[in-house]
């Protein structure tokens, strides 16, 4: 499909698009009026500690899925695990911002070629207000392609695509040279096209209508590849009620019960939950201050409640992966 037609598909949306009748999980050969959830680590690669987090929350707890930031120095070590591991359901997490102070990285496609991409330091812009003003779609795209080809030329091929801190969601533009990276590759793309009950205040809030998120969902859906229903992506903003102490214990018991509250609320259909699960080190703090939250999601990942709980909600485990295979199968 030519990009003109992705872009008029986000620009001007028919009348005629309406909601689906059925969930893209049904679609997908799913039981009628089953939740099936994506348990996500993101930032893989960002650290060793976020790598022995997805790595131990996927092998031992309810995580399924995660995604690799390929501009950053961890992502070698994440890469041996895989080889030894190929039937992890790994994506990569787009990136074109570095976020922390004192540890930062630079783009995969080189400065001289992406130089609006650039802050003043050398390396990706910190915020995505930044990427917006300083930089454009045409070098996302060449960023994002560049963190996707190395990737292959790693040995790898990622079951999916998603974007951090949501820059490659942030404008019609943005999203246009996202989504065609994943038609182009033939590689499953996150964005929450179904029922949207829970993503609904995060896509509306950046201005994306409900018919917008159906259309999108029919383009991917007719280029071959899965859709989702949902999206669960605010786990890393909460923090503990004022007056509560980050400790282990609290942050175990906030943590699960934020996640089982969320399960609550969703309906039926396919839902990508988001989670920043880190195994915590003496180190990490010199990294990010966002280590409770990160190991409030790590132990809620592990933990016998959590996994009980969806046990007997019947809540169905799934990956990317097994999407883009149940896709493969359907007409």
């Amino acid at each position: 499909m030519k990009p003109v037609t992705i872009l008029a598909c986000l620009f001007f949306v028919a009348s005629t698009v309406t909601a689906q009748d059925r969930t893209y999980a049904e679609r997908l050969g799913f039981p009628k009026g089953k939740k099936v959830v994506i348990m996500h680590v993101d930032d893989v690669g960002m650290s060793y500690e976020s790598n022995m987090g997805a790595i131990e929350t996927m092998e031992k707890g309810v995580a399924s899925s995660c995604s690799i930031m390929m501009p950053c120095p961890w992502v070698a070590g994440f890469f041996h695990y895989l080889k030894e591991h190929p039937n992890t359901d790994a994506g990569l997490h787009l990136t074109l911002t570095s976020e922390w102070k004192d540890y930062r990285w630079g783009p995969i496609s080189g400065k001289p070629t992406v130089p609006g991409l650039i802050d003043n330091e050398g390396v990706l812009w910190p915020d995505v207000p930044d990427v917006l003003k300083h930089s454009n779609a045409k070098e996302a795209d060449i960023e994002i392609r560049a963190q996707i080809e190395k990737s292959l030329q790693m040995g790898f091929r990622p079951t999916h695509l998603d974007s951090h801190m949501g820059t490659l969601f942030a404008t019609p533009e943005m999203r246009h040279v996202y989504l065609q990276a994943g038609i182009d590759y033939k590689i499953p793309v996150m964005f929450p096209c179904g029922h949207n009950t829970i993503a609904g205040a995060t896509t509306n809030g950046m201005g994306i209508t409900q018919a917008q998120t159906d259309s999108i969902g029919k383009l991917l859906w007719s280029n071959g590849l899965p859709v989702i229903d949902d999206l669960i992506s605010d786990s890393y903003t909460p923090g503990l009620p004022a007056g509560v102490a980050a400790t282990k214990e609290n942050l175990l018991k906030y943590k699960t019960r934020f996640y089982i509250d969320e399960f609550k609320k969703m309906k039926p259909g396919i839902t990508y939950v988001i989670t920043h699960a880190s195994k915590l080190t003496e180190v990490f703090p010199h990294i990010s201050d966002s280590g409770p939250i990160r190991d409030g999601d790590y132990m809620a990942l592990m933990s016998k409640e959590l996994k009980a709980y969806m046990e007997k909600e019947g809540i169905i485990i799934t990956t990317m992966r097994e999407l883009m295979e149940r896709r493969q199968k359907v007409k």
